[in-house]
């Protein structure tokens, strides 16, 4: 794998954390970071929602220096690459904290593990396409 193969890869899944959780978190409420663990406390949730777009930020900005020590990438390997990292980022904040950990799921209620799995599949259609976007054109 390339520098800017991984650059790609640190930048997705710091872009990736912020998609879930402004869209996830904020926008729709399902859940907050700690909610498995701290269902009625809001305050210890803001903070847990806090710390993980902290987390998200400097993945970001870790993602970015890489890429400018990389040097010139090719837009599909970026792009591809950010893909998959968005896919790797949910496929291990789904293992780890959705099924593991249990400290959220993607919605609670009767059709949580539905959600958490669909998540997991999102993460890996993710991972596919972008390796797909990323790979090598065939000279004909």
């Amino acid at each position: 794998m390339t520098k800017g193969a991984r650059a790609a890869l640190v930048l997705g899944a710091g872009i990736g954390g912020f998609v879930d959780g402004i869209v996830i978190h904020q926008l729709l409420g399902w859940h907050h970071m700690l909610s498995g663990w701290y269902p009625d406390d809001l305050h210890r949730n803001m903070i847990g929602d806090g710390l993980f777009h902290l987390l998200c930020l400097l993945l970001v900005l870790t993602g970015v220096a890489l890429l400018n020590r990389a040097g010139a990438v090719p837009a599909r390997v970026l792009w591809g690459g950010v893909l998959a990292g968005w896919g790797v980022f949910n496929l291990v904040e789904g293992v780890v904290d959705h099924l593991v950990l249990g400290v959220h799921h993607v919605r609670t209620g009767p059709h949580e593990l539905a959600y958490d799995l669909a998540f997991l599949v999102l993460g890996a259609a993710l991972v596919v396409v972008g390796r797909l976007v990323a790979r090598e054109r065939v000279a004909r």
